[in-house]
């Protein structure tokens, strides 16, 4: 029986196969290329950490109903798919590897081992082992250690077969960790005029292996190099006596001791070495064991020193128009709505608001939610000033927040000691709803203004990813932020404070329900032969249910447009739609990761921007926030950056049933690369307040008919 969906695992190997295209691209400056290949290997490496493990513990257990999991097809079958594309794609990036390098060396960048050095480089790389290395690595003599060694998930190691050339002495087998966390990977060499040496750190370590290990007497020293990946998905235990904090804690070193779910090792590795680590590893034919190239670890690459000849000029952030001319952000929120367009458009109206804020003696409260943060973050030194300017300041910090749990659990604690009201939990939900609310009283007047957003209060991934941030001062958004905040702060009384919000549609109990709605309704008009169109613009689509309203709304000849980034699961083509529902997924240099729905709703258009994917764990399992847009002139602009996202023939892919990932080509027309298309278009209207796409590239009127 063919599957109602495309597998969610498989849809997204085939994201990271785009990731890889770009990598791939001659037409991509070749910085950003290296830089595509540390973000796919380091994407892979997060797949098998969560995915491929979450499957393997599934397939352990023999039972999906057990785990009340929403899956296509049986485990193991998923494992031996994901494995046979992982080759494929393994190969494809050793290809495109091979590639850039010699495109480095043609640029006078050349990536030297420990074997290429010149006498100079030699003594350079002695001293640096000696002052900065030695003291940072521990040679294991792993044969000797009962209980193998615990090998940390992200780091690389070497192994080594140390003998003797005349076989005098058996062969021993050791490993090093490559300290690249303390040390970076990278380290540039003495070069000749108008050249770049750089050497990696492990080839600082093999070079220097003799000294390492001379105390045992022997003079052959071979290493290679491989890494393991392991489970680290994070079990917390039900055991009531124990506090939230102690059970992240507790699943964070757990964690560290994860199972293997990838070995990945270089294929000249010794074979007697190999078959040692997967003995000692306990892994099996059934595990993930990739043979590969000399150099692993590839995540690293996105941090490939700049020694380009050409510069990839990224455009400065824009300053919203109606921000212009003013000094006090919070004056011109109080007065109209406004919607900042990341990274596009400046990042500092956020800050600025909460900085006014912190220092406003008319302001009493702040009240925010915080996921992923900034190392330095400059949101929460605002918090901070504001607490310490007798401010109540209230932050729910998500700890939970995968990968991110101890750094959250520091800002906790910092956030604490200097008298901020922390929330931290809501049972068996995760909180990711971006949203803000100030309180103001002014000339005997309360007011509430504040912010919803579709991104991380991150001011760093605000330049590298694409979002949308609302601050408004809108009565019924506000009064519905406050009720969110009550039932963060007050969760014990139930969801019933989630179902009496009017504005905001919240997760877990509301947006499911509303667009289960918004869709019957677009059925409904386009049975009734009226105009029926959604758009929309995701991360991820896999919730099976919508999915299916979806394709009931193609076959009843709904108009549907779709941009997503990541997870696709829907089957587009099927000879039942009446219309052609078009999907399209942008990989470029920012991260597409607003979240935009457009319902046409017989002329009167709803418009929102959200928290919430499409996918279960968002719309049933966590705390999100989906908001009505309901200023015109924003809803003018939203939807003209959608429309040039739609128009792209440069970087946007088809997402079809086979998932080929075929570029969208223009037919003699202009070229059309939407992230800079949408930069120029929002610098026009910042110069000239122009309210129109530009004419070259304005979305021609679309009349949506029945078909017959």
């Amino acid at each position: 029986m063919k599957r109602k969906s495309i597998v969610r695992d498989i849809s997204w190997l085939s994201f990271n196969a785009r990731v890889l295209q770009e990598a791939a691209d001659p037409t991509v400056p070749l910085r950003e290329r290296v830089k595509f290949l540390g973000i796919f290997s380091n994407n892979m490496d997060e797949f098998f950490r969560v995915r491929v493990a979450t499957l393997k513990r599934m397939a352990e257990i023999g039972s999906m109903k057990k785990l009340n999991m929403h899956l296509e097809q049986a485990p193991d079958k998923i494992l031996e798919e994901i494995q046979m594309i992982v080759l494929e794609q393994q190969t494809e990036f050793n290809r495109i590897w091979e590639r850039i390098s010699e495109e480095l060396q043609n640029e006078k960048i050349f990536l030297v081992t420990e074997r290429q050095l010149n006498k100079d480089q030699q003594r350079f790389v002695q001293h640096y082992f000696e002052e900065e290395v030695r003291a940072n690595i521990i040679p294991l003599m792993i044969e000797s250690i009962p209980e193998f060694p615990y090998l940390r998930d992200k780091s690389i190691y070497l192994g080594v077969v140390l003998s003797r050339r005349d076989g005098s002495m058996r062969r021993k087998y050791a490993l090093i960790e490559v300290p690249s966390k303390s040390l970076g990977r990278f380290i540039e060499l003495p070069s000749p005029p108008g050249e770049h040496h750089i050497i990696l750190l492990e080839d600082i370590v093999r070079f220097n292996l003799r000294s390492i290990f001379s105390y045992f007497g022997y003079d052959r020293f071979d290493s290679w190099v491989f890494k393991v990946t392991k489970d680290a998905e994070m079990d917390l235990d039900n055991d009531i006596s124990t506090s939230l904090i102690q059970k992240i804690e507790k699943g964070v070193k757990n964690r560290r001791k994860g199972k293997p779910v990838r070995f990945v090792y270089d294929k000249e590795m010794d074979q007697g070495l190999i078959a040692y680590l997967i003995r000692r590893l306990n892994l099996s034919r059934k595990d993930v064991i990739l043979p590969g190239g000399r150099i692993h670890n590839f995540r690293h690459f996105m941090d490939f020193p700049d020694v380009f000849a050409k510069k990839s000029q990224r455009k400065r952030p824009l300053r919203h128009p109606l921000l212009q001319k003013t000094n006090r952000v919070t004056d011109v929120v109080l007065q109209k709505d406004i919607m900042l367009h990341f990274p596009y458009q400046s990042f500092d109206p956020v800050i600025d608001m909460l900085r006014e804020a912190a220092m406003d003696p008319e302001v009493s409260s702040i009240k925010i939610t915080c996921y992923r943060l900034a190392s330095n973050s400059k949101v929460i030194n605002a918090l901070i000033n504001a607490v310490r300017n007798g401010k109540a300041v209230t932050v729910m910090i998500e700890l939970r927040a995968r990968f991110e749990e101890e750094a959250n659990m520091e800002w906790k604690e910092r956030l604490e000691e200097e008298g901020v009201k922390v929330l931290i939990s809501i049972p068996n939900l995760k909180v990711h709803a971006k949203i803000c609310i100030i309180k103001k009283r002014t000339n005997g007047r309360t007011l509430h203004y504040g912010f919803v957003s579709t991104g991380n209060l991150n001011e760093k991934t605000a330049m590298l990813y694409g979002d949308h941030c609302l601050l408004t001062a809108n009565r019924a958004i506000m009064m519905d932020v406050n009720r969110l905040f009550i039932y963060l702060e007050k969760n014990k009384d139930g969801d019933g404070i989630l179902k009496a919000m009017n504005t905001l549609i919240p997760c877990p109990t509301g947006l499911r329900k509303e667009l289960d709605k918004m869709i019957n309704r677009e059925v409904k008009n386009a049975r009734n032969n009226m105009p029926a169109a959604i758009t929309l613009k995701v991360n991820s689509l896999s919730d099976e249910d919508l999915i299916l309203k979806l394709s009931e709304a193609a076959r009843e000849g709904v108009r549907i447009r779709m941009i997503v980034r990541g997870i696709f699961c829907m089957y587009t083509e099927n000879e039942k739609f009446q219309t052609p529902v078009r999907a399209i997924s942008i990989i470029d240099e920012y991260l597409e990761h607003a979240r935009v729905f457009i319902f046409h709703n017989g002329g009167d258009e709803k418009v929102y921007i959200s928290s919430a994917d499409w996918m279960v764990r968002n719309l049933d399992h966590r705390v999100e926030a989906t908001c009505p847009v309901f200023d015109e002139d924003i809803k003018k602009v939203l939807k003209n950056i959608l429309e040039i996202q739609l128009s792209d023939n440069v970087k946007a892919r088809i997402l079809d049933n086979e998932l080929r990932n075929q570029y969208v080509t223009s037919e003699g027309g202009k070229k059309i690369r939407a992230q800079i298309e949408i930069y120029n278009y929002l610098q026009e209207k910042t110069v000239n307040k122009l309210e129109a796409v530009p004419q070259e590239i304005a979305p021609q009127p679309v009349v949506i008919e029945k078909a017959s």
